[in-house]
């Protein structure tokens, strides 16, 4: 029997350019169970997702509801689950991956930065390695690199500089989150290893992002956001207006 981590690393690798593993991100079980029977071989929960479907706001998830969400997730479905935990909550490296473990998931998000400052690079991947080192071959780590998303100077040549350390430090993957496909054709050059990316919640933009250069694609939110939108379009074609004259 094939070991689900196992399954989804194995989806990482050989793939065709403009093919690249399309992860959509569910909030919740039902959504979970939505994008299983779609066809998707794996999910990718989002944490801004999650969070607005507790009612927090992006950042603000504790960890104890964070990964009780993940759980009824991975509980739901049958495919492999990888979880988006932040930057970590503040948990030590044995922790965080038995806490992750518990979950069901078999793959693990993490962020390099925290409170909207970058942290330093090389500490990170020395925390990344610690992580890599605990969880061995159990889960699949994807380093998020925060460069585009928090004003650096040079985002490209940082997130190349951030990723190639994650990778030496263990990272089995590395998200440039918010790179724009122009960006993609030199961060593949440079990046060993898989490289995902961030696209709109329409999915126009999957092929062309795989044809720059991105193994896996990646939604955060966005899928969540635009069901609340058609949720709320329903609710106001429901609400009661007055009868006229």
């Amino acid at each position: 029997m094939a070991v689900p981590v196992d399954t989804f690393r194995t989806l990482h690798h050989d793939r065709a350019p403009g093919d690249p593993l399309v992860l959509p991100g569910p909030w919740d079980a039902a959504s979970a169970r939505v994008f299983e029977e779609a066809g998707f071989p794996a999910l990718a929960t989002p944490s801004a997702g999650i969070a607005a479907s507790l009612g927090y706001e992006d950042g603000s998830t504790p960890a104890e509801e964070m990964f009780a969400a993940v759980t009824r997730i991975v509980r739901a479905v049958s495919v492999p689950v990888s979880a988006d935990i932040e930057s970590g909550y503040g948990l030590a490296p044995k922790e965080l991956v038995a806490r992750v473990l518990d979950t069901g998931a078999v793959g693990i998000n993490l962020e390099d930065s925290v409170d909207g400052v970058l942290k330093d690079p090389r500490r990170h991947a020395d925390w990344l390695a610690e992580v890599r080192a605990e969880a061995g071959d159990r889960l699949f780590l994807n380093a998020r690199v925060d460069t585009f998303v928090r004003g650096s100077a040079d985002p490209v040549t940082a997130a190349i500089t951030r990723a190639r350390l994650y990778v030496a430090a263990g990272a089995d993957c590395v998200y440039p989150i918010l790179a724009p496909p122009e960006a993609l054709p030199e961060l593949r050059a440079a990046i060993d290893g898989p490289l995902n990316a961030f696209a709109g919640p329409d999915g126009s933009s999957v092929r062309t992002l795989g044809e720059a250069g991105a193994t896996r694609i990646t939604f955060g939110p966005g899928l969540q956001r635009a069901a609340m939108a058609s949720l709320a379009e329903a609710a106001r074609e429901l609400t009661p207006r007055p009868f006229g004259p």
